[in-house]
């Protein structure tokens, strides 16, 4: 009898330690469940951009991307995302997709105009930046300079 008494309090503390590491664990992660401010934006390509990345304003989160689709019409990617609600956003501001360093995760960089009205809910953000492609930036590169090693030039027109 002694065994199981044993047994089920050791079972107790085992059980309120896997509770406390998994309440430390989600009070760590930064996840908030407020919805915030909806907006939109259209991009020519939003390459590593998914629902759940982080939306910031100078470098802190404000927000999350809500969805991700492709109009049918014009074949751009719109992201649906929002903003903290404390966070107005001035009609003239702009949106980007950059990257968290080198290989880091994509996200949603806000950048406040200086407008003095503000952006309403569910408004679009018209001035986008889409992501750079990293491939196509190395293998510019890699070509501009055998290129130049060649010598080569870019072919001119003739003058007459």
């Amino acid at each position: 009898m002694r065994n199981n008494l044993i047994e089920t309090v050791m079972g107790g503390v085992v059980l309120l330690i896997a509770i406390f590491f998994l309440t430390f664990a989600y009070m760590s992660s930064g996840y908030k469940n407020s919805e915030g401010i909806p907006y939109w934006a259209q991009f020519d390509r939003i390459d590593g951009l998914f629902v759940g990345s982080d939306v910031r304003i100078s470098g802190v989160k404000v927000g999350t991307v809500k969805k991700v689709e492709i109009n049918p019409q014009t074949y751009l990617a719109v992201v649906y995302f929002t903003s903290a609600s404390d966070v107005a956003l001035p009609k003239d501001s702009s949106a980007e997709i950059l990257s968290d360093g080198l290989m880091g995760n994509k996200y949603l960089a806000l950048i406040p105009g200086g407008a003095d009205e503000n952006l309403s809910s569910g408004a679009e953000i018209k001035h986008t930046q889409s992501a750079v492609s990293l491939e196509g930036m190395i293998g510019q590169l890699i070509f501009s300079a055998k290129d130049a090693k060649k010598g080569e030039t870019a072919p001119t027109a003739e003058k007459k």
